[in-house]
């Protein structure tokens, strides 16, 4: 008996919209697998190309992207900048979802439904962000890639600056945890067939995107991004990567702004 079947009912627009939602959760629950790709091709090279923008405009302003919008610091201008963009590329794979009757929730795949599950989730998010701390600490004096990485050009040093970085740094979190991690490992699970080469790809990519830090500092990120990505693939979700990944980028910004770097 077909999913839709079960769902006929003699009043013909209840029946309707509960088939509507019975095709909507099919394919919902068939995000994650191998064969089964988010976009086009084309869709996936716009996405692509707009992040090697980013990364190119990082590089050359050795910061991250600046539109230098009047009246803002060079700072404020920079989170405000990164923010507007990555939202943009979250609209612009909602928009790809939405073409497929999918939403940005069955690529999250799930929402917490107890205190329980977010607590769990929270807790993977944790002592990940410990794990990778020392990981990439190691790395980094093992690479000696603690030299002007632009970081400190970046961290906030003013009340107001911490606020818009807080902002910035949290929904940045969310937002390339869905860009990565999310459509990105999707799509490139489903086109070779292998959840291992989505993974890695994903964590190349991350990886790159970030090259304005130096080469040493970019092969660190490729390592964390390809750790998200199997935090991911290991949950079946995205929740706790998104939340590791914004934790981190706020523990960050707030240790900067007290120690005055």
């Amino acid at each position: 008996m077909s999913v839709i079947a079960i769902y006929r009912q003699p009043d013909g627009s209840k029946s309707k919209i509960r088939q509507m939602d019975a095709v909507r959760n099919a394919r919902e629950a068939s995000v994650g697998t191998t064969g089964e790709t988010l976009a086009p091709w084309w869709h996936t090279a716009l996405v692509l190309t707009a992040l090697g923008v980013l990364s190119v405009a990082a590089g050359y302003q050795r910061g991250v992207p600046n539109a230098h919008i009047p009246g803002l610091n060079s700072k404020l201008s920079g989170y405000l900048t990164i923010f507007v963009a990555e939202w943009l590329l979250v609209l612009l794979i909602w928009l790809a979802l939405r073409r497929r009757g999918l939403t940005i929730g069955s690529l999250v795949s799930g929402r917490w439904e107890t205190l329980g599950g977010f607590l769990k989730d929270l807790g993977l998010a944790v002592g990940f962000v410990v794990a990778i701390i020392a990981i990439e600490q190691g790395l980094s004096v093992l690479l000696h890639a603690n030299s002007d990485t632009g970081l400190e050009r970046i961290m906030p040093t003013t009340a107001l600056e911490l606020a818009v970085y807080l902002i910035a740094a949290a929904t940045g979190g969310f937002c390339e945890e869905l860009i990565f991690r999310g459509y990105l490992m999707q799509q490139f699970s489903a086109w070779t067939g292998s959840s291992a080469a989505g993974l890695i790809s994903q964590g190349i990519l991350f990886g790159l995107g970030h090259a304005y830090y130096g080469w040493k500092l970019m092969l660190i990120i490729m390592l964390h991004g390809s750790l998200l990505g199997l935090l991911t693939y290991w949950r079946k979700s995205l929740r706790p990567a998104m939340l590791a990944h914004g934790l981190q980028n706020v523990l960050g910004g707030v240790v900067a702004f007290i120690s005055g770097v």
